[in-house]
């Protein structure tokens, strides 16, 4: 496997895509603080992007993205905030041997990425998916559960999310869209450090889709509950009675992303917790924090600059599959966020 090395100070620039958003801004900061002048946010807004010094980019717009990239001059890497309608800027990127960190969560777009590896190998250049709290965090912390039993036969990841959070329009539309797509795995109680006793609902995060590829688990389900227990309630009580199914229609998604964009019920924590089961075997890792955008922002930052200091394997790659990465979580303890088991025997409430 072909590796790439960096040593201390990237060659050429960080472009952050989306650098003025909630996760974006995080990116930027970050890595401003450890590569000075170096870093250039992009995004549509010409105004507000000149006013940081960045570029206009719209990812909805390849050619003008190209360009874009010559406009920044000689760029080492392209963090992706923002999700693009297809894969067609990762290509981009990777063609020119530019490096690539795309916070991307819609498994569709993940699997187009994933199939340019040849794409980045052949152009010496890296790509990490599966970055941010789910997928990312999930991911790690799936890996750990599933070592931990000696190798998984099923793997239970659940996922607490703040509803009193203020998300940007992209997460808010996505987790409308997740909302109206149908599953047939069942709600699970599951206990979670802080909030007690929780029932969750499956829901299509991509790490669900990718953990069976990467870890090699047979199967894989990832369900999500909400810090405020009503809203939990009535939200997967109007996806049970088909209510939420309109959402498909464009009209009916954006009126809903909307609506549930003014709805701050609870508070900005989080919970995640990876069960694995081998046999009798049973093992879990947890951990919590607060600020879910900004803690995605904080793993985009970690990851990419491990890519620009780090030796990384050349192709696209998932975050778990990827040693060096393995310890992101401990390196988020100084911005509050705690693990609170590690391949201990699960005594949590059943199903």
């Amino acid at each position: 496997m072909t590796t790439v090395k960096f040593d201390g100070t990237p060659a050429g620039k960080v472009l952050v895509v989306g650098g003025y958003g909630a996760v974006g801004a995080v990116v930027t900061a970050a890595l401003a603080e450890w590569f000075p002048g170096l870093v250039v946010p992009g995004g549509r807004d010409e105004v507000r992007v000149r006013r940081l010094g960045g570029v206009r980019v719209d990812v909805a717009d390849a050619e003008g993205f190209a360009h874009a990239l010559d406009e920044c001059g000689d760029v080492s890497v392209v963090v992706l905030c923002v999700e693009p309608p297809d894969a067609g800027i990762a290509r981009i990127c990777l063609e020119r041997g530019i490096h690539l960190v795309d916070v991307g969560a819609t498994p569709r777009l993940i699997d187009a990425v994933a199939d340019l590896h040849d794409v980045a190998v052949a152009a010496g250049a890296s790509a990490v998916l599966s970055v941010g709290v789910a997928p990312g965090l999930t991911n790690l912390l799936a890996r750990r559960a599933h070592e931990a039993v000696g190798g998984a036969e099923r793997l239970d990841l659940t996922l607490l999310l703040g509803s009193g959070e203020q998300h940007g329009g992209d997460a808010v539309r996505w987790t409308v869209e997740g909302l109206a797509e149908p599953v047939t795995a069942r709600p699970r109680r599951t206990g979670l450090p802080g909030y007690g006793t929780r029932t969750a609902h499956p829901f299509p995060f991509s790490d669900q889709h990718t953990l069976p590829r990467t870890l090699g688990v047979p199967e894989v389900t990832t369900r999500l509950c909400l810090d405020s227990r009503p809203l939990t309630a009535a939200l997967f009580a109007a996806r049970r009675t088909g209510l939420l199914s309109a959402a498909r229609r464009p009209g009916v998604r954006r009126m809903l992303t909307g609506a549930f964009r003014r709805v701050h019920l609870g508070g900005d924590g989080f919970a995640i917790r990876a069960d694995a089961r081998s046999g009798d075997r049973r093992a879990f890792w947890a951990l919590t924090g607060r600020g879910q955008g900004r803690i995605t922002g904080l793993v985009a930052a970690h990851v990419t600059r491990e890519l620009l200091t780090g030796t990384s394997p050349t192709g696209v790659h998932h975050i778990e599959q990827l040693p060096d990465l393995s310890g992101v979580p401990e390196t988020l303890a100084e911005h509050g966020v705690v693990l609170h088991a590690s391949g201990l025997p699960d005594r949590s409430p059943g199903r």
